[in-house]
């Protein structure tokens, strides 16, 4: 049954799980509030790496008043011992009287067996509490452990007539700095940041946020068939300060492979559908590994390709007040549509300025 002060009791857990986004990676992150007669207690959020839990964090700070406590947390405690101990054991041990969660573990080891054990120790349960608004935040989690894959954000920055560079390749700066201040924010909520060779060549990126007081920095990803981007570029000149993966095909030279391997790179081997990765296959890849959100930094052909492989869950469009013309490149390559029935319609789900510049986000 759902009490009054549930819902802004589950809102704050939500808002200390979506701290953790991009650090918690192949765990959730999840976010935890005790409250006791009224009072916060204890708080906590998924640490980076993906320990300790939520729970135990808010368990630790609450001490003796988690006795007869209520738990709000974001995701059903889990019930099975990893490298930590379940956490339904220790909600169990705390005293806590009732546990209200905003959504069931889709994982096979978990779902529903965590809120049975709770039931089963005389614990109150109350599930479902703003589980839409919890099932968006941890959309990476819930991917990957359903579907085999990451959940994935298409950045594009477009002039207002759809054009992301003049006729000879300029494209610096379409967006002012404070999209490109946001684009840095974005980053840090992505466990992994992704371009593609065409764009590394022509831009040499090194996908790190910047100038934002962070402690940690996203994994980044570079998909290149043949290596053909360099090693001694910005990505391979810091990839033993910050890991970088470059997935490649078997057709990869020895060469290549090599001078990647030196900069301290990992090299994964992916299948290929002719001269190009398969990108479907690259991504389940990704998602074996661990990874559950990834932010793509590329060009139109690239998120084209995407798209067309339904391998983009969010599109991410900074859009500038300023006009290129047709000579321009076109904010998307071909998408091979032959009616307007076909086209994805993707629908808006927020909007903000940035300076002059807006942010739209659209959800496939």
């Amino acid at each position: 049954m759902i009490r009054p002060d549930d819902e802004a009791h589950m809102s704050h857990a939500l808002a200390l799980a979506a701290r953790g986004l991009g650090r918690t990676w192949p765990n959730p992150s999840v976010g935890c509030v005790i409250v006791n007669g009224g009072r916060i207690l204890g708080r906590g959020f998924t640490q980076p790496g993906g320990r300790p839990h939520a729970e135990r964090m808010a368990l630790e700070q609450a001490g003796q008043g988690a006795r007869g406590a209520t738990a709000y947390v974001t995701l059903e405690p889990c019930a099975h011992h990893g490298k930590t101990p379940p956490c339904t054991d220790a909600l169990i041990a705390s005293g806590i009287a009732r546990v209200v969660t905003a959504q069931t573990d889709p994982d096979p080891r978990v779902s529903g067996r965590g809120h049975a054990l709770l039931r089963a120790a005389g614990i109150t349960v109350t599930e479902g509490v703003l589980e839409p608004q919890a099932r968006a935040l941890q959309a990476g989690f819930l991917k990957r452990v359903t579907q085999g894959l990451p959940f994935t954000t298409v950045k594009l920055a477009a002039t207002l007539d759809g054009r992301i560079a003049t006729a000879t390749g300029e494209s610096r700066w379409i967006t002012g700095p404070a999209a490109r201040r946001a684009v840095h924010a974005m980053r840090l909520t992505h466990d992994a940041v992704l371009t593609n060779s065409g764009t590394a060549r022509i831009d040499d990126p090194d996908l790190t946020a910047r100038d934002m007081g962070a402690r940690h920095q996203p994994l980044r990803l570079l998909l290149d068939a043949r290596l053909t981007h360099s090693a001694a570029s910005r990505l391979g000149r810091t990839a033993r300060e910050h890991p970088v993966w470059v997935l490649h095909s078997a057709a990869a030279p020895a060469e290549a492979r090599a001078a990647w391997a030196a900069t301290g790179a990992r090299l994964i081997e992916c299948p290929a559908r002719g001269d190009h990765l398969d990108l479907t296959a690259a991504f389940r890849l990704l998602a074996a590994e661990g990874l559950t959100r990834i932010l793509v930094e590329a060009g139109g052909i690239f998120a084209a390709a995407l798209i067309r492989d339904a391998l983009v869950d969010e599109l991410a469009l900074f859009t500038a007040g300023a006009l290129i013309g047709s000579e321009g490149s076109p904010v998307l390559g071909p998408l091979g549509l032959t009616s307007l029935a076909a086209a994805p319609r993707p629908h808006l789900v927020g909007q903000e300025t940035h300076g002059p510049d807006i942010l739209t986000r659209w959800r496939f």
